[in-house]
């Protein structure tokens, strides 16, 4: 299911992990390993913005900052998003961030 999100312009290759951080499933031009170690690193990333999303609604006493949808972190020339338990990478230049997002949303939720 997650497989069509790499028809999106610009997705070199998509994740999914569990809630303990185990791999799923990985698709994309990535070796086997490099999908692994990435699904790896969106989980502990999840779990640092989940983190700093609960400081944020404790420090400004404001509601809306938990849950947090996701994550992106956008570089010059490639990029990580991340919603829910999927991660991809995009060609930051070819990929259309909001596009992306919206997939990505849509297919958590299978």
């Amino acid at each position: 299911m997650i497989k069509r999100l790499l028809l999106l312009d610009g997705v070199v290759a998509v994740c999914r992990f569990r809630d303990d951080g185990a791999f799923v499933e990985g698709y994309g031009q990535m070796p086997q390993p490099e999908l692994q170690a990435l699904a790896h690193f969106a989980h502990e990333y999840k779990r640092i913005v989940q983190g700093n999303a609960d400081q944020l609604a404790m420090f400004t006493n404001q509601r809306g900052w938990t849950p947090p949808g996701g994550w992106i972190v956008r570089g010059g020339r490639m990029s990580v998003c991340s919603v829910a338990n999927l991660v991809c990478v995009i060609d930051t230049q070819e990929a259309a961030i909001n596009t992306v997002i919206r997939d990505l949303t849509e297919a958590a939720t299978y």
